[in-house]
């Protein structure tokens, strides 16, 4: 069965603004062919950047969510029964080898240990997927590249990436943006004027500054859009934060009253 390689084509420009000279990394990791491993904390823009470099590069991404059922044969594929009796379907990393897409395991650490370990063989010099069930190896495809997201934050002993796969990848590390960048986001994601989208930001930053003392994760960028969304529609900013920005990340009474007081003091 033939694979429409154009419906996994980004087709127009995300918005991404660059901090750290990632894109030209991510050029260079991918003229080689690298495999490549992106750590940041939630919402720093990670699965963006993706999207931004499989479009800038013209190339196909498939995106694969990973979650802790996730099995080997939903990456790679599965005999299924229908109407003309048995056939045999890609899965999403075998989709991206056979067309040359960029594959984009995002928050891999979620999916069981026996299964990631099926990426490996794409990801040395054999650049190749064994289908056990099927009875063939394939080849990927030669504009084929494997890219996998985590958050290091989240890190435990039951859920980590084995050193004998992180050390097949190249890393680039993410952290938010520093302030202007991530002003500059805000505004261009929501169409919020700038001196609102700079008073969102300053409370992301005091959020980020309790992670460690109360907070597991601080505000990430995505939230800040997102409050910056429903002031756009019409809600009172106060409310917005407590909705985008307090409510989703605690329920400790006394860091929410230390976030509100930071409303208090930027509003």
């Amino acid at each position: 069965m033939s694979i429409d390689r154009d419906q996994y084509l980004i087709q127009d420009e995300p918005f991404y603004r660059e901090s750290g000279g990632e894109v030209k990394l991510f050029e260079a990791a991918y003229a080689a062919r690298l495999p490549v491993m992106i750590k940041g904390p939630t919402g720093c823009g990670k699965s963006r950047f993706v999207e931004y470099m499989a479009w800038k590069l013209g190339k196909p991404v498939v995106t694969v969510a990973c979650n802790e059922d996730m099995t080997a044969a939903d990456l790679v594929g599965r005999y299924l029964l229908d109407a003309q009796g048995t056939r045999w379907q890609d899965g999403p990393l075998t989709i991206a080898a056979r067309i040359g897409a960029i594959c984009y395991l995002d928050e891999v650490v979620e999916a069981r240990q026996d299964t990631t370990v099926v990426i490996h063989p794409l990801t040395d010099y054999r650049r190749a997927l064994p289908l056990d069930k099927k009875g063939e190896v394939l080849h990927a495809h030669e504009d084929f590249q494997l890219v996998i997201s985590y958050n290091p934050g989240y890190q435990s002993l039951m859920k980590d990436l084995k050193q004998s796969t992180k050390q097949r990848f190249t890393a680039l590390e993410f952290e938010y943006p520093e302030s202007d960048t991530e002003t500059e986001i805000v505004s261009r994601e929501t169409g919020i004027d700038g001196a609102m989208a700079r008073k969102l930001v300053d409370i992301g930053c005091r959020g980020r500054n309790l992670k460690g003392h109360g907070l597991d994760e601080g505000i990430s960028t995505r939230l800040l859009v997102y409050a910056a969304h429903l002031i756009q529609h019409g809600v009172e900013p106060r409310q917005a934060c407590r909705m985008a920005l307090i409510q989703p990340i605690t329920d400790d009474t006394d860091i929410r009253d230390n976030l509100e007081s930071a409303f208090d003091l930027i509003f």
